[in-house]
């Protein structure tokens, strides 16, 4: 089987994502074709997507300008895997407590931006994920934090007392980074799990998964 992992590719760690999802998928068994997106027209022809970091407003305003926006939640209501990390789970978001950020809906939560400090605030932390065995070494740089989650959605791992990773339905969101080290089982995570018994779903999740 050939996977093909869409990166939207308007900003962000591209390219680190795309090598991410390559070492989960050569994990798995599974051959990953990535493509960029930069325009509307090749997230349909995606199994999975990933919506990295950068500046969320720009984001945003990017993928309504290129009519990506639409596609991208036309994918999660087909049940297909999203992984948003950073700048890409407030753009996820229902609320991102700033009117400049369009936001796509697709993760009923509300965000912070940058609640962790600005950039010279960033820091790593083994992070406890529900699903992984062993501490993830995650990376925040200017992140956010959730405040608040709706019922359908499933904390995966808080920090400091506050979710910093959730998912629901076929979307992953995470506040950290974890292209930007050589571990991948964030990207094994979110998609391959999902691949191989369909789209994740919080509410089938074991009771003990639900909070770390």
């Amino acid at each position: 089987m050939t996977l093909t992992a869409g990166v939207v590719a308007v900003q962000g760690d591209v390219a680190e994502h795309a090598r991410a999802i390559e070492r989960a998928g050569a994990a798995h068994g599974e051959d990953v074709t990535v493509r960029e997106i930069r325009d509307s027209g090749i997230v349909p022809e995606c199994d999975v997507l990933l919506l990295p970091g950068g500046e969320s407003t720009a984001i945003s305003r990017l993928l309504a300008r290129e009519g990506i926006d639409e596609e991208i939640v036309a994918h999660v209501a087909a049940g297909k895997p999203l992984l948003a990390t950073c700048a890409g789970l407030i753009v996820c978001s229902t609320d991102a407590a700033d009117d400049r950020v369009e936001t796509l809906d697709v993760l009923d939560v509300t965000v912070e931006r940058n609640a962790f400090g600005r950039q010279r605030d960033s820091f790593e932390a083994p992070l406890s994920v529900a699903g992984l065995d062993d501490p993830f070494p995650a990376v925040f740089i200017r992140a956010p934090a959730i405040e608040s989650v709706g019922p359908d959605v499933t904390v995966l791992a808080e920090w400091d007392g506050r979710p910093v990773a959730v998912a629901q339905g076929p979307v992953v969101g995470t506040a950290f980074h974890p292209e930007l080290r050589p571990d991948s089982r964030i990207h094994h995570l979110a998609f391959f799990e999902s691949v191989a018994s369909g789209p994740i779903d919080g509410s089938e999740r074991p009771a003990e998964n639900s909070t770390v």
